[in-house]
């Protein structure tokens, strides 16, 4: 499969990895979370394991963030929808995509599969949905502007951030407006978006959806807990791309 450049609408380069899969006329785009980027573990195995099993797989870098073009200072989660959709404009036409996006990326995917019918599928890993409450949790005590978010130079907390997080305020909203099939997995021992972020908008959709929580998982998961998301989401597509 052949890709253009990506860029978004500020002309940003975005960072990509492609992974080739065996299927024709499909596609699963991974976003990673806060302070990440496409070469977080989570997002390399799960392109991995999916990618032995058919399903070629596209790791993105938002921008600002990895080695995409543009500013962390300028990254927001409304940045981050605007980039996904970016990449969904430069993609062949006829495409199944489906998105999986993991904390902060489960947001940008959630909002993002609410208004763009080109994104047929939606998993979210770990997605944050009380957007305000995870704001005001992890960086009520620092200064925007002055304070970094969990003492990485690299990722300066910035006033623009946590406007755009508190004017987003929740998910749920859009939650109600998803019309395809939707697949949450959380870990039941995460500790940055509490497992309730899950429960609370998956009984709130409407829409097709299974929740899948993995005992004993953290967060960002591990070696042990990798094996069971590649499972869980390859049972997903299979099931709902034809």
């Amino acid at each position: 499969m052949n890709f253009p450049e990506f860029r978004n609408r500020e002309g940003e380069k975005l960072d990509t990895s492609f992974h080739e899969g065996s299927r024709e006329g499909v596609l699963l785009i991974l976003g990673h979370g806060l302070t990440g980027n496409k070469d977080r573990p989570l997002l390399v195995e799960l392109a991995k394991g999916l990618s032995k099993r058919g399903w070629p797989c596209l790791r993105l870098s938002f921008s600002g963030n990895g080695n995409s073009e543009g500013r962390f200072e300028d990254a927001t989660i409304t940045k981050g929808t605007e980039d996904l959709q970016a990449v969904l404009d430069a993609l062949p036409s006829g495409l199944q995509v489906a998105y999986c996006g993991h904390s902060m990326g489960g947001a940008i995917g959630t909002l993002t599969a609410a208004a763009d019918v080109r994104i047929q599928v939606l998993i979210t890993v770990s997605g944050m949905v009380y957007t305000a409450n995870f704001c005001e949790r992890e960086f009520d005590d620092l200064t925007p502007g002055e304070d970094v978010m969990w003492e990485d130079p690299k990722c300066p907390l910035t006033q623009a951030f946590i406007d755009d997080l508190t004017d987003i305020g929740d998910t749920l909203d859009v939650a109600h407006e998803i019309d395809v099939p939707w697949l949450f997995i959380h870990g039941t021992d995460d500790d940055v978006v509490p497992i309730l972020d899950s429960e609370d908008a998956f009984a709130t959709t409407d829409t097709v959806k299974e929740i899948i929580e993995i005992d004993g998982a953290d967060h960002t998961f591990d070696a042990e807990s990798y094996p069971q998301v590649v499972d869980a989401v390859d049972a997903w597509l299979n099931e709902h791309m034809s």
